[in-house]
């Protein structure tokens, strides 16, 4: 006899967002599939573009999806483990770069303008108070959604990083934050990050979560000496070791080892699967953000659109769990959503060559002789 298990509970909002999450359209997927074999090339000669139109217009349900509005969320938050000496930088540039996004200054804001994407930075757990000097900034190229949940996250090396509850409110505010922007017209999203210290929570969130060595998950982040790495792997055991947390359970881990924006990211994840909209993940940080997202709800993954492969050794690893194939790998490390701007691009690539390439039929080209 077969026992049931019996559904987690998360929190409203979050179940809500699960169970609203469905397999992908198959019969677009077909249709998709059968446009693509029908255009003026030879069968398949556009590659992982080809894949990447199917998936998309499975996800969307439509073959021809509005991506006129483009997005970029950037998750900024700082992490109490920073005190350990695990970073190059001190947590001060965390609001530092905030500024720097609303400037229109950083990589981030670049490569969404070359994507034709907004940018949106929401504070979910900044250790300063950036809003007043964020409306100080004239004609602000990005905009500062205000949703603290506390000035960042304690220590995990002497408790767990937030409580589950915190834990649950970094997911739900994703999730919102995604369905405000979808509701305003975004037809495809993509991840971003800043937080000193993030690499170190993601790379225990891989750890935990992937079943493999700290050694095997964490890079130089910042760019760390040999000295620092070596200390960083040794906080992240003592960490994992002193929190346990439960590699099935989502929540758990996050509130454990995790960070606010990491939660965040996930809920972009999963409010952007519910309401059938393309996610595209950047690297790192959003991959630990995914795989926190994965575990919630383990249907979003067909939803997840992996732009790049990271420099970061830990990602490989990452995208491996998700069953996730990058759709280029350019040695970047910057995080910010950088790689995720570059492939809203591709995707937007994708869908304009299913669309605006000629069938054979309609430009008088012969077929392939059977």
């Amino acid at each position: 006899m077969t026992v049931k298990k019996e559904k987690q509970f998360f929190s409203e909002i979050i179940n809500e967002a699960v169970d609203k999450i469905t397999i992908l359209n198959k019969q677009t997927t077909v249709e998709a599939k059968t446009r693509l074999d029908n255009l003026t090339k030879p069968v398949g000669s556009l590659g992982r573009l080809e894949d990447l139109a199917i998936q998309i217009a499975g996800i969307t349900g439509t073959l021809n999806p509005d991506f006129t509005k483009k997005l970029i969320i950037v998750m900024a938050a700082d992490h109490g483990v920073a005190e350990e000496g695990v970073s190059a930088y001190p947590k001060e540039v965390t609001p530092q770069m905030v500024y720097n996004f609303l400037s229109g200054g950083a990589g981030i804001n670049v490569l969404a303008r070359h994507a034709g994407a907004d940018v949106v930075i929401v504070d979910i757990g900044i250790a300063a108070d950036v809003s007043k000097a964020a409306r100080a900034i004239a004609n602000a190229k990005s905009l500062l959604i205000e949703k603290k949940i506390t000035y960042g996250t304690t220590n995990m090396v002497k408790g767990q990083a937030m409580s589950r509850t915190h834990a649950c409110d970094s997911v739900e505010i994703g999730i919102e934050i995604a369905r405000e922007m979808i509701s305003k017209g975004y037809g495809i999203i993509g991840t971003g990050d800043m937080g000193i210290a993030n690499t170190t929570a993601s790379s225990a969130i891989a750890a935990v979560v992937c079943g493999v060595d700290v050694e095997k998950v964490t890079g130089y982040g910042t760019g760390i000496d040999d000295k620092s790495f070596i200390n960083k792997v040794r906080i992240i055991k003592k960490a994992i070791r002193l929190n346990k947390p439960d590699p099935k359970d989502g929540i758990d881990v996050l509130s454990k080892v995790g960070g606010f924006e990491i939660g965040g990211i996930a809920g972009v994840i999963i409010g952007c699967a519910a309401l059938k909209v393309p996610v595209v993940i950047d690297g790192f940080i959003s991959g630990a953000g995914a795989l926190i997202a994965e575990l919630i709800a383990p249907q979003c993954r067909k939803y997840m659109i992996a732009s790049h492969s990271s420099v970061e050794k830990g990602h490989a690893i990452m995208l491996r769990k998700l069953k996730l194939r990058p759709l280029f790998n350019f040695n970047l490390r910057l995080g910010e959503g950088t790689g995720a701007a570059i492939g809203i691009g591709i995707a937007d690539a994708a869908i304009k060559l299913m669309n605006e390439m000629a069938t054979f039929g309609e430009a008088g080209v012969t077929q392939k002789s059977s």
